[in-house]
């Protein structure tokens, strides 16, 4: 018995990926048996050739069966132009799409659209098989029609839609101009002008273009200043080098009350992104104020809160996105961001030493891809209890099926020792890893930042130098080497200098302007360091930012001020140990 060719429209192999939208009429299905060709008759209009259209319709399927699609593709469209009908049209388009023949599905969709000029789906299938052809230049006329054709009410939709149409061109630049071409009239029509110029940002976008994208979103929310679009588009902007694409988001949220909180929520990443911490919560307070039934956004509040040692409030962010989540989220998601909210629940139980809820915590975790998160978070139970050897066997038990497992095993054992102040035995076990990698910068970093606990100075300026060689662009380099000089007051100029590198790489990371701030007041310019540090410190409320802040406004006279930052400081990490040491040293008792 001979199989029945199914109709599914096939992808093409061609210069770019072919993606047909789906149809909302009925595939005209492949007739195996007489009563199914009978059918296929039936569908078509009735005229002086239904007797040999039938025929002609079974021996084309037929034909196809027996592995001659040229020749099925010749019945059929033969017979589609005979009768007008568009379901032949598409069948023959189909067929040509299944056998890989390129060419001849552009002229079967380009004798349906002839034949039936106000078709959408005609058109369509013109548009996407030119871009599958790589034929950009030829698909203006067809990509006009697709807005034209479209209802008034969807042809903002049809504006924002065209990116993906071309997402996968090989030249974008070309795609981009095209694109740009056949929106002329859209662009400077007001009903249409801000998707239109939206989607010519895109397009900007993908094509590196990024100061004519921000131009184009400026237009875009010119034309409607409240549109989501323009400012979707300067969010993948957001550049300290480009600082109006953050004033175009901003714009957005201003006075518009019908602001979508999934783009708050896109602006809060980008802000943590930016490692631009206090604002990022600040979003999230009003993502979680708006709209308190969005899951994602007690999850990232309260990963932040517990990240800033805001141990109640992280509790109650993470219950509520655990509740929230088993009612609404999508099994994959939810089961991924379930497991990061019981690992997060699990670490504020073993902060209150409350063992055993620490471990309900992380029985709850299904998935096996967190297996390692969930194991490393037992063994730093174990250690708490002091069974920290239980702890590293509990690590080193873990499955190694490939070089990414047996990594992330190192560093959960690395990781662990470092928490636990076992510095050396963290430094040999770094030290076994470089014996067999020994141009891996990241473990060379960590085996630094070791050498530096055990106060092998040498050793880690050797190191991080190496790092540096290695890969010119790793700004955690230069900070951590530039911050060691500072913090023992030797080669100050040079620690500067090292410092403003890494700024160059991350220019927002409040972590590296403390070390700015460091070095400055190491320098005797403690004017230059309180300013730095005021942006650092409200960046990011960290207690060893409130350390040294503390210590300058403390050296500066500004007392009073000093001992508040220190409280506050305390407040966020009593155990700091930058803090307790500075304390310490000059004698203040809180």
């Amino acid at each position: 018995m001979k199989k029945k060719i199914g109709l599914a429209i096939s992808g093409l192999c061609l210069a770019a990926p072919l993606v047909l939208a789906q149809t909302t009429e009925p595939l005209l299905a492949a007739p195996s048996t007489l009563v199914e060709a009978k059918a296929a008759q039936e569908a078509t209009p009735s005229s002086s050739l239904d007797g040999a259209l039938f025929y002609q319709l079974l021996v084309g399927e037929m034909t196809l069966q027996e592995g001659e699609p040229a020749a099925g593709f010749a019945l059929m469209l033969d017979a589609a132009r005979k009768t007008g009908d568009a379901q032949l049209y598409q069948r023959a388009t189909d067929i040509a799409l299944q056998s890989r023949s390129g060419d001849a599905a552009l002229q079967a969709a380009r004798a349906w659209k002839a034949e039936q000029p106000a078709s959408r789906e005609a058109n369509r299938y013109v548009l996407q098989i030119l871009v599958a052809l790589n034929q950009i230049s030829g698909t203006v006329d067809p990509l006009q029609s697709e807005v034209r054709l479209a209802p008034e009410e969807e042809r903002a939709s049809v504006l924002t839609a065209i990116p993906r149409i071309y997402a996968r061109v090989p030249d974008k630049k070309l795609a981009s101009t095209v694109v740009e071409d056949a929106l002329a009239v859209y662009l400077n029509t007001p009903a249409t002008a801000s998707p239109a110029w939206t989607t010519v940002g895109r397009m900007r976008l993908a094509a590196g273009d990024s100061n004519g994208a921000l131009a184009a979103a400026k237009r875009a929310q010119a034309a409607s200043p409240f549109s989501e679009g323009p400012a979707l588009v300067a969010l993948e902007l957001m550049d300290p080098k480009q600082p109006e694409a953050e004033t175009l988001v901003r714009k957005y949220f201003d006075g518009n009350a019908k602001a979508l909180p999934e783009v708050r929520m896109a602006y809060a990443r980008a802000l943590l992104d930016a490692q631009r911490y206090a604002e990022a919560a600040a979003q999230l307070q009003v993502v979680t104020r708006e709209k308190p039934e969005l899951p994602e956004g007690w999850l990232v509040l309260g990963s932040l809160q517990l990240q800033d040692n805001q141990l109640a409030q992280a509790q109650t962010s993470l219950e509520r996105y655990v509740a929230l989540a088993q009612r609404q989220t999508a099994e994959g998601e939810r089961n991924r961001g379930l497991a990061q909210a019981y690992l997060s629940l699990s670490q504020l139980a073993e902060k209150r030493k409350d063992y055993a809820a620490a471990e309900s915590w992380l029985a709850k975790i299904e998935s096996s891809a967190d297996l390692t998160q969930a194991q490393t978070r037992r063994a730093s139970i174990l250690a708490s209890q002091g069974k920290l050897e239980e702890g590293r066997q509990l690590i080193r038990k873990l499955p190694e099926r490939n070089a990414a497992d047996a990594r992330l095993k190192l560093n959960a054992e690395v990781g662990l020792l470092r928490d636990f102040k076992q510095y050396q035995l963290a430094h040999d076990l770094l030290a076994q890893a470089l014996a067999k990698t020994p141009d891996e910068t990241e473990l060379l970093y960590d085996q630094a930042m070791m050498a530096e606990k055990l106060g092998a100075m040498d050793e880690m300026e050797r190191l991080l130098r190496r790092v540096i060689q290695l890969k010119p662009d790793y700004h955690h380099a230069y900070n951590a080497l530039g911050y060691s000089f500072a913090d023992r007051s030797v080669r100050l100029p040079e620690a500067r200098d090292l410092i403003r590198k890494a700024l160059e790489y991350a220019p927002s990371d409040p972590f590296i302007k403390d070390s700015l701030g460091w070095v400055e007041f190491r320098m005797g310019n403690n004017t230059e360091a309180i300013q730095i540090f005021e942006a650092a410190y409200k960046a990011k409320p960290d207690a060893e930012i409130a350390a040294h802040f503390g210590e300058v406004l403390w050296s500066a006279g500004q007392r009073e001020r000093a001992v508040a930052i220190w409280k506050e400081g305390r407040l966020l990490n009593p155990e700091n140990e930058t803090l307790l040491e500075t304390l310490k040293r000059l004698r203040v008792k809180l």
